[in-house]
């Protein structure tokens, strides 16, 4: 009998590639745009693989899989997708972590120049028709006089504090699972997040969402940073509280921020996010490069043929502990 997938969501132009991996392994694939749970229980309910994207994966959407033999998602973080349910189902969740790392990685060092350089203020004054500085003298800052603080140690983490250690500014990593030792070696001192919040000039999140790290920049958190200090956030959207974050750029207790990443996705039209002083957006793009998102789709669909021939599979997210 021939194997079937399927997409749940996507926002690619079409599902060629995937297509053209799942035929080696005789498997038909039918991709959806679903939006609600019943679309996501009538596709996947007699699906052998499953692949998505941001549609919620809930336990009453796996609890009507009869046939899966994994779900993979099209990127890193999962927290789209009911782990438990999953494993407690016996299908196993894979992820897909080392796709967009040199992209993320480049984004949060173009949020963090363009917000110490005032990058967007000046374009908008220059088109405005006015010349010179657009900020106080003192918004200019120069990276080798900061400290940039790093959460989380993880590809993406490395990969910014190794780019960020040539421009010659101070960085502290906090990240419980590393040792310290090991950041040192890449170049920056390992430090408590206590010790981040009350010393870095710029702070930037790359760690998962987890209970533990949601809302991690709340009103207390982002009220013990330094005054005028500057957040970085392309990691995941529910890291910060928004409110409380719009409040800290409306008092100019932060100087700036850049977020690539949003609590609601798509941002809403009237959120109060897009009228927020010196915050610089750009729509969950961060790991987007052509290169990025064949191998994320090359991969996600090789992924689904490893379950169907049985094979070992990588990046399983929700095996058991025991």
């Amino acid at each position: 009998m021939k194997h079937k997938a399927v997409v749940t969501d996507y926002t690619f132009s079409d599902l060629d590639l995937e297509r053209q991996t799942l035929a080696a392994a005789d498997c038909e694939l039918i991709g959806r745009q679903c939006k609600t749970q019943d679309e996501l229980i009538q596709l996947c309910s007699e699906a052998d693989g499953v692949i998505t994207q941001f549609a919620r994966v809930n336990a009453e959407v796996i609890g009507a899989m009869k046939r899966a033999r994994v779900i993979v998602r099209y990127g890193i973080g999962v927290d789209n997708v009911a782990l438990d349910a999953a494993r407690d189902g016996g299908i196993p969740v894979c992820n897909i972590p080392d796709y967009c790392l040199n992209e993320v990685a480049d984004h949060t060092l173009a949020f963090i120049l363009a917000a110490t350089r005032q990058i967007v203020s000046h374009t908008a004054r220059l088109r405005a028709g006015k010349w010179g500085l657009a900020t106080p003298l003192a918004a200019m800052k120069t990276l080798c006089h900061l400290t940039v603080g790093v959460v989380g140690f993880g590809r993406i983490g490395r990969e910014v504090v190794h780019r960020l250690v040539p421009f010659k500014c101070a960085v502290l990593v906090f990240d419980p699972a590393v040792a310290p030792a090991e950041i040192e070696k890449a170049g920056a001192r390992a430090a408590s997040f206590e010790d981040i919040l009350q010393t870095a000039d710029v702070l930037t999140l790359h760690c998962p969402s987890t209970p533990q790290t949601r809302k991690l920049m709340n009103r207390d958190t982002l009220g013990k940073l330094k005054p005028g200090a500057i957040l970085v956030n392309a990691g995941r959207g529910d890291l910060v509280d928004e409110s409380a974050l719009i409040e800290a750029l409306e008092s100019g207790r932060l100087a700036a921020a850049a977020l690539d990443v949003f609590e609601q996705e798509p941002v809403a039209a009237d959120n109060p996010l897009l009228k927020a002083p010196n915050l610089i957006l750009s729509p969950h793009i961060a790991a987007i490069s052509p290169f990025a998102v064949r191998t994320l789709r090359e991969t996600a669909a090789s992924l689904v043929v490893k379950a169907l021939r049985g094979q070992a599979l990588p990046n399983i997210v929700n095996a058991s502990d025991t």
